[in-house]
């Protein structure tokens, strides 16, 4: 098979050997694999793979068609539109996928959109969810919002019915970010528009002495991301006085069980959304794998709206 390699933070496209799938795992043949945050950083050597996935082929989200399944391996057949969230190696023509993480692709969803969905919805899901108990009434507030996981966030917090407030750099991306269902505004000023219940921070430290001021009682600050820097100074008195509470959280390297229930409650409460048009996975643009490194540079360079996805 062909698939995008990392070798000393060159990205390539090269022949690898096909991976055969082992108990209780499914063979995919990829249709889509979405690059994400995490595919930057693990080929800048900053962000290795979870053992038991490709050291060297990067990609956290598929979709595709099941072609082989292995031993014990039940709950989808040959031919079947699947979709997960794996440690890695998505990015190929072939990936294998324990079947307890995978998902059926909602009917109308064509390859692109379900190829970037899997990590950034059950990302923002969890988060939001899963870990910040975000109620309906309550006020989102999701910064870097015009990226896959913020345009997901923003729209399962309208869906909720949150009050979703929503930080987005580029002006020209801010309509774009209302019509999903948020009041879109400058990052800076932003703490001036609080009191919120719930924050996402996909930018990291420089945010967080805002995020603090701009925290309603009893909020909560869900971490998962820190591309703007990894280290800020808060004060702890106002966090006591607020009855506040901080968290962050990573989804690739979680042990199988508590993905596959991630995988579960995303299946349940997300997926049907996407059949009644509720959801949609905004795309910013597609690339062949051959053309992998042309794809990893539209990422890196910023101002766009959505997914970047793969199309082996």
């Amino acid at each position: 098979m062909l698939a995008a390699t990392v070798k000393d933070g060159a990205l390539m496209v090269e022949e690898r050997p096909d991976p055969e799938p082992g108990s209780g795992e499914v063979l995919v043949r990829v249709r889509g694999a979405g690059i994400n945050g995490a595919d930057i950083l693990q080929r800048a050597g900053g962000y290795p793979a979870p053992p038991g996935s490709p050291p060297d082929i990067p990609g956290l989200e598929l979709a595709g068609e099941v072609v082989a399944r292995g031993p014990g391996a039940e709950r989808f057949q040959e031919g079947d539109r699947v979709m997960a969230v794996v440690g890695g190696g998505s990015q190929a023509e072939l990936a294998t996928v324990h079947e307890r993480t995978a998902m059926p692709v909602p009917e109308g969803l064509d390859w692109p959109q379900a190829g970037g969905l899997p990590e950034v919805f059950t990302t923002a899901h969890d988060a939001i969810f899963s870990q910040a108990g975000l109620r309906p009434g309550e006020r989102l507030l999701v910064h870097g919002a015009a990226g896959g996981v913020g345009t997901a966030a923003v729209q399962l917090g309208r869906a909720a019915g949150a009050d979703v407030v929503a930080t987005v750099r580029n002006d020209g991306l801010r309509g774009d970010v209302e019509r999903l269902g948020a009041r879109a505004i400058a990052p800076e000023g932003f703490e001036d528009e609080g009191p919120f219940d719930v924050v996402l921070e996909l930018v990291g430290a420089p945010n967080m002495p805002g995020n603090l001021k701009a925290l309603a009682t009893g909020g909560r600050i869900a971490v998962i991301g820190v591309g703007g820097g990894m280290k800020a100074e808060l004060n702890l008195l106002a966090l006591m006085g607020k009855r506040a509470r901080i968290h962050g959280s990573t989804l690739r390297a979680r042990p199988l069980e508590e993905k596959a229930i991630a995988a579960r409650l995303v299946e349940r409460e997300v997926l049907p959304l996407f059949r009644s048009g509720a959801l949609t996975v905004p795309m910013a643009a597609t690339f062949p794998l051959a053309e992998a490194e042309q794809a990893y540079k539209r990422f890196t360079d910023g101002g766009k709206l959505g997914k970047i996805v793969l199309l082996p």
